[in-house]
């Protein structure tokens, strides 16, 4: 079993920020590393026991089942994960810090077939590449997230004079 762990700093956002947008499962093309399409969705995400099935991009992961098992609002999401090469658990904890909110993702796997020289594949080039995507999406959930605070204040730095000038 091997195990990869990223983590993102984002500095002046809320948990309830970052988990709300790390939970719309309608924004993870935008951030999740080869995220396709999502094919079903079942019962109340992001509770326990709720599930979703997305497919990954052309000559991605392939079908990717992921089943909540533990939900704590502005502290953790945990989910089981298969795909057709492995399968394991996926954790998302929230950390607030001062002046931010820090999302950090760890996944536990085990590859379905190892084969020979499995534990060295793993070592060398599976477990760098399951790190690289978890780092990629935070770093463009980073960027999402910076987007949508952006949009969100927006309006805030528009003065009436310089409003009626953008409408005109």
């Amino acid at each position: 079993m091997g195990t990869v762990e990223a983590r993102q700093a984002l500095p002046g956002a809320s948990i309830a920020e970052v988990q709300a947008l790390w939970l719309d499962l309608e924004r993870w093309p935008s951030f999740v590393d080869g995220y396709g399409a999502l094919a079903r969705r079942e019962g109340d995400w992001p509770r326990a026991g709720s599930r979703v099935v997305w497919d990954s991009l052309r000559n991605g992961r392939g079908r990717v089942v992921e089943q909540v098992t533990d939900f704590e609002p502005g502290v953790t999401h945990l989910v089981r994960v298969e795909d057709p090469q492995l399968h394991g658990s996926q954790r998302a904890r929230f950390t607030a810090y001062d002046g931010g909110c820090e999302i950090s993702l760890e996944l536990d796997y085990e590859l379905k077939r190892p084969g020979l020289g499995g534990r060295l594949t793993d070592v060398l080039f599976v477990r760098r590449s399951l790190g690289d995507a978890l780092r990629r999406t935070l770093r463009r959930f980073a960027v999402e997230l910076e987007a949508d605070r952006d949009l969100q204040a927006e309006p805030e730095r528009l003065t009436p004079h310089s409003r009626n000038e953008k409408e005109s």
